[in-house]
C-alpha cells in the first residue's frame, strides 16, 4: 500500500471525531436556542412566612446581571410582602465588604449577596449568620445549592458549566470547527474563572480550532482595559481571531469602537460570544448585529423571584427548591421571543404565577 494512502487511512478515524464533535456543538447550540415557555421549577413549598426585611448587597450595580436580578427581587419582595432595600458594592473587595458590613447594621432577616463572590465576603457572611440572618446569594459561587464552606442558605443560578459549554458550542458550530478564539474571563471570582476555564476546555476539545489568548480582565476595569487590549489583540493575531468567549456582556460593552476604528463591521470577526448574564445592552447590540453575535443569559427576574423563595424557605426551617434554571442561548434568530422585546431574557413560562401559587395558594 502506499504510503500516502496508509496516511490517509490513519486520518480517517481523527477526521470523524473531529466531525462528530462539530455535530455535537450544533445540536447543543439548536436545544440551548429553543424557546422557554413551560415552567420547569418548583409548584410545591411553604406559604410566606409573613412580613419580613431583606436587603440586596449588589457586587456591582453597573453590571446588567446583578442589577437585573435585583429588580426581579423588588418585584417579588413586592409580592410576598416584604420590605426591600439595597446597597451597592460597586465592583471591588473592598466596597463589598463596606456594603456587607452596612447590610447587617441595619439587621434585617435576610440578605441577598448579589454577584459577589461568598468566599472572598466569608468573614462578613459569616457574621450575618451568628446574628440569626438568612442569607442566600446571586452567582456568590461556582454552582447551585448550598456552598461549601460558607452558610449560603443557596446559591441561585444556572449551571455554570453547561453555560460555558453552550457558550464555546456557538463558536465551534459556526466555525465547523475552525475556530480561533479569545477568552475573556475575571479570577477575582470564582464562578467567573470556572467559567472562563470551561471555555477553554471546550475549544480544546476541536481538533481544528485554537485558543488564541486567554485574558483575565477583571470586570471592574473593563471600561479603562478593553479598549486597548481589542486593538492589541488585532494587531496579534490578525484574520485568526474569528471568535471572543466572554464570561459576562461587559466586555463588549466596550470593545465596538475599537473594533469599528479597525475597520471591522458589526456582523464581521471576531464574532463575540458571551456566556451570561443576557445584559440590555447585549441584547441590543445582539438585534443591531453589532459587534455582537449570541449571549448565554440567565434569566435575572426569574431568578429574584427564585431567591425570594429559597429565603421563604429557610425561614420556613425547609431545604432549598433545588431548581436549577436550563441554559438559554440568545442569537439574532431568537431574539424576537423570551422576553426580546424587552431587550431581556424574561421567559414566557408563567414562573410568576407559578410563585405566588406557592406564596399564596392561589
Amino acid at each position: 500500500m502506499a504510503a500516502a494512502s496508509v496516511l490517509a487511512l490513519l486520518a480517517l478515524p481523527t477526521i470523524a471525531r473531529a466531525d462528530a464533535f462539530v455535530d455535537e456543538a450544533k445540536a447543543v447550540v439548536a436545544k440551548a436556542s429553543q424557546r422557554v415557555d413551560k415552567w420547569d421549577g418548583p409548584t410545591t413549598g411553604p406559604k410566606s412566612v409573613g412580613k419580613k426585611t431583606i436587603v440586596y448587597v449588589a457586587g456591582d450595580m453597573r453590571n446588567g446581571g446583578i442589577l437585573g436580578v435585583a429588580q426581579g427581587v423588588k418585584e417579588a419582595a413586592g409580592v410576598i410582602g416584604w420590605d426591600y432595600r439595597e446597597i451597592d458594592g460597586q465592583g471591588t473587595v473592598s466596597g463589598q465588604s463596606t456594603a456587607l458590613s452596612q447590610a447587617i447594621a441595619l439587621k434585617p432577616d435576610a440578605i441577598i449577596i448579589g454577584g459577589s463572590d461568598a468566599l472572598e465576603q466569608k468573614a462578613g457572611i459569616e457574621d450575618a449568620a451568628k446574628q440569626g440572618i438568612k442569607l442566600v446569594g446571586w452567582h456568590s459561587g461556582p454552582k447551585p445549592g448550598p456552598l461549601d464552606g460558607v452558610p449560603i442558605f443557596a446559591n441561585v443560578t444556572t449551571d455554570s458549566m453547561e453555560v460555558a459549554k453552550v457558550a464555546a458550542m456557538k463558536a465551534i458550530a459556526d466555525s465547523d470547527g475552525k475556530a480561533g478564539v479569545v477568552i475573556f474571563a475575571d479570577s477575582t471570582y470564582a464562578i467567573a474563572i470556572a467559567k472562563g476555564r470551561a471555555m477553554e476546555a471546550v475549544i480544546k476539545q476541536c481538533a481544528g480550532c485554537s485558543v488564541l489568548a486567554f485574558e483575565d480582565t477583571p470586570l471592574a476595569d473593563v471600561s479603562t482595559r478593553i479598549p486597548q487590549l481589542t486593538t492589541t489583540l488585532l494587531q496579534q493575531n490578525g484574520a485568526k481571531w474569528g471568535y471572543s468567549l466572554a464570561i459576562n456582556d461587559l466586555y463588549y460593552d466596550f470593545m465596538p469602537p475599537s473594533l469599528a476604528a479597525a475597520g471591522i463591521a458589526g456582523d464581521g470577526d471576531p464574532q463575540n460570544i458571551s456566556a451570561g448574564d443576557g445584559s440590555e445592552s447585549a441584547y441590543q447590540r445582539i438585534r443591531a448585529k453589532d459587534h455582537q453575535a449570541a449571549t448565554v443569559p440567565e434569566p435575572l427576574s426569574m431568578q429574584g423571584w427564585q431567591l425570594v423563595d429559597e429565603l421563604n424557605r429557610a425561614f420556613a426551617g425547609e431545604k432549598w427548591s433545588g431548581y436549577v434554571p436550563g441554559v438559554h442561548l440568545v442569537t439574532p434568530d431568537n431574539i424576537a421571543y423570551d422576553g426580546g422585546p424587552k431587550n431581556v431574557f424574561d421567559p414566557d413560562n408563567g414562573y410568576r404565577d407559578a410563585y405566588k401559587k406557592i406564596w399564596t395558594g392561589m
